[in-house]
């Protein structure tokens, strides 16, 4: 069975505080930048986040946030850029964001290689 298939039996008191639960779910789906880094915020302490994130990875969900970490065609990205031309400092701390967003993939016990493409 897969484990994004997999039925989560959770008790109703947890699952009516989880995060995405509680707030507006347009809030994970959001095209603003700022408003996806509120959601991933918000996922930090939620008891499900590790779970959530090995079953968007293994559906290869394409955008939202999910266990903390923001989808994007299918891919992991360290920050939703805003619309334009990035400046050459956005580039440069994607590309240092892009190591820490592998760091914490690794540490969820997901190989970021096998597991989801990292979007550049």
């Amino acid at each position: 069975m897969s484990l994004a298939l997999a039925p989560i039996d959770i008790p109703v008191d947890i699952e009516a505080n989880l995060p995405c639960r509680k707030f507006d779910p347009d809030l994970w789906f959001s095209d603003s930048p700022a408003q996806l880094e509120l959601a991933k915020s918000l996922c930090g302490d939620c008891p499900l986040r590790v779970e959530c994130l090995a079953g968007a990875v293994e559906r290869s969900e394409p955008w939202g946030v999910w266990g903390g970490e923001i989808f994007e065609r299918g891919a992991v990205v360290p920050r939703k850029r805003p619309r334009g031309r990035p400046r050459k400092a956005d580039v440069a701390r994607d590309a240092e964001l892009a190591v820490e967003v592998e760091e914490r993939l690794a540490a969820n016990g997901l190989d970021s290689r096998n597991s989801v493409r990292l979007a550049a």
